[in-house]
């Protein structure tokens, strides 16, 4: 008998080899594909695992990161568990995938 399968969603770690590293990035590049999406609708597609994915929108993220599906989508054996999810906001495994920090330079007046 064959156990379960269950998925890892990798959309923040291919974003972010990308240099996408803000859920906003996205936000154009989708619209002008045609998909409509709203800040929150962005960020939980990013940042959680989708349970139901248009093919629309699949297929618009593989054209924008040039990507194919087994990058996006990894599919994983479950031996009668459930992965468990992280916490929103915590590191969702980008590593040393970050952007760099700004500076801010005195205004000469």
């Amino acid at each position: 008998m064959t156990g379960k399968l269950d998925y890892q969603w990798h959309l923040r770690q291919v974003m972010a080899t990308r240099g996408m590293f803000s859920t906003t990035d996205i936000t154009p590049l989708l619209a002008e594909r045609g998909i409509e999406l709203s800040s929150s609708q962005v960020y939980r597609l990013v940042v959680e695992r989708p349970e139901r994915l248009s093919l629309k929108i699949l297929m618009a993220l593989l054209d924008i990161l040039d990507c194919t599906m087994d990058d996006l989508i990894e599919p994983v054996a479950v031996a009668g568990t459930t992965l468990k999810r992280k916490a929103v906001g915590s590191d969702a495994g980008v590593g040393s995938l970050r952007p760099k920090r700004a500076r801010i330079a005195p205004v000469n007046e």
